[in-house]
C-alpha cells in the first residue's frame, strides 16, 4: 500500500469528521455524552489491532514483538501528552474566541517541523522549509474572515496568557505526533503489536477520564458505564468508526511515511471540510479560502513534487571563456 493513497484517505475520513459530528447534534447540542466517542474510538482501535495482530501471528512467519517492560512503558507517554494538551485546549479557548484558537491552531506545522527535525535527525530542505511555511500561511489566510465581520476585531484583543497556551497547544500536539513516530520507528515490531500497546493505554486513559468526570459530578448521573451509548444514533456510531478508522491510518503513516504526510492530509483536510460546507450548511465561500487552497496546493507541490518537476533554484554556471584568436596584423607603408 503506497503512503499517497492512505495520506488521501486520511484525507477524506478526517475532513468528513467535523460534518458528522456536526450531523450528530440535536437541536443544537449532543443527546449523548461525547466523551463517550473517543472511548469507544480507542476500544475499536484496539479490537482491530489485536485481530490483525492475531492473524499475523497465525501466518508461517510470526511477527516481531518486543515485549519487555522498558520498550513497552514507553506507549503510555502519547497518551499523558494528549491528556495534558486536551486541557491546554480549553484552558486557551477561556482566553480566545473559537477564530483565534483556530488560525493559532496552524502554528502546529512550523512546531512539528522544528520537532520533526531536532528529535528525529531528519533533515528538511530549503524547499520543503519554504513549503511547510507556505502551509501555515495558506491554512491561516483561509480561515481568516472579512474584517467586516465583528469576529475580526477579536482576532489580536486576547490577554498574553491565551496566546501563550495556544502556543503550549500547538508544541504539545506536535510533541505527541514525533514522539508517536519514534515509537513506531524505534524497532522492527510489528505495527499491529505496536498499536495493541498504544490503544490499549489510551482506553485505560479515557476511562479514567470518564471516570473523573462522575467524580466531579458526584454520581448525580450514574456511572459511565451505565450511559455509555445513551442517546446514540447511527451518525454517532459513524463518528465513533470515523475516529477509530483515522487512527489506525494515522498509526499506519507514522510507520511506514512521516508526521510531515500526516500535518499536509489534516490541512488539505481543513480546506475540504470547508468545501464541503458551503453545499451541506450553505457555508458562505470567501476570498480568503480560495487564496488558502491556492496557497496549500502550491506548498503541496514545492513539498512532494520530484526534483525534475521543480524549477532549479541554483543559478546556471557560466560558460568558460572562449580563447581568442590571434589575429595577424600587417603593417603597411601608404604611399
Amino acid at each position: 500500500m503506497q503512503w499517497y493513497f492512505v495520506a488521501a484517505l486520511l484525507t477524506l475520513l478526517t475532513s468528513s469528521q467535523g460534518i458528522l459530528t456536526t450531523l450528530s447534534q440535536s437541536n443544537g447540542g449532543y443527546k449523548y455524552d461525547y466523551a463517550t466517542v473517543p472511548f469507544l474510538a480507542e476500544v475499536f482501535k484496539l479490537l482491530i489491532s489485536s485481530l490483525l495482530l492475531w492473524k499475523e501471528c497465525q501466518s508461517s512467519s510470526p511477527p516481531s514483538m518486543t515485549t519487555e517492560w522498558k520498550s513497552i512503558r514507553l506507549f503510555p507517554i502519547p497518551s499523558v501528552i494528549y491528556l495534558i494538551h486536551n486541557n491546554v485546549q480549553f484552558a486557551t479557548l477561556t482566553y480566545v474566541d473559537t477564530s483565534t484558537y483556530q488560525i493559532m491552531g496552524n502554528l502546529k506545522i512550523v512546531t512539528t517541523g522544528i520537532l520533526f527535525r531536532l528529535f528525529l535527525r531528519r533533515k528538511l530542505s530549503n524547499l520543503q522549509w519554504m513549503a511547510i511555511i507556505l502551509l501555515t500561511v495558506g491554512t491561516t489566510t483561509s480561515q481568516v474572515k472579512s474584517c467586516g465581520e465583528a469576529s475580526c476585531e477579536s482576532l489580536f484583543s486576547a490577554p498574553v496568557r491565551g496566546y501563550m497556551l495556544g502556543i503550549l497547544s500547538a508544541c504539545l500536539s506536535a510533541l505527541a505526533g514525533v514522539y508517536t513516530e519514534f515509537l513506531m520507528k524505534k524497532n522492527n515490531d510489528s505495527l499491529y503489536w505496536q498499536n495493541v500497546q498504544l490503544y490499549m493505554f489510551g482506553a485505560i486513559f479515557n476511562m479514567l477520564r470518564l471516570l473523573l468526570d462522575d467524580f466531579r459530578v458526584g454520581f448525580e448521573r450514574g456511572p459511565w458505564w451505565e450511559r455509555l451509548v445513551d442517546g446514540y444514533s447511527i451518525t454517532t456510531w459513524l463518528v465513533v468508526l470515523n475516529l477509530g478508522s483515522t487512527g489506525l491510518l494515522v498509526s499506519w503513516l507514522m510507520k511506514y511515511a512521516d508526521n510531515i504526510v500526516k500535518v499536509y492530509s489534516t490541512s488539505m483536510a481543513m480546506l475540504l471540510t470547508m468545501v464541503l460546507s458551503i453545499f451541506l450548511f450553505n457555508f458562505r465561500p470567501t476570498l480568503q479560502l480560495f487564496l488558502g487552497i491556492i496557497i496549500c496546493m502550491m506548498s503541496l507541490h514545492m513539498y512532494f513534487a520530484p526534483a525534475r518537476m521543480l524549477i532549479d533554484l541554483l543559478p546556471a554556471s557560466k560558460a568558460p571563456p572562449e580563447p581568442l584568436n590571434e589575429v595577424a596584423i600587417t603593417k603597411t607603408d601608404e604611399s
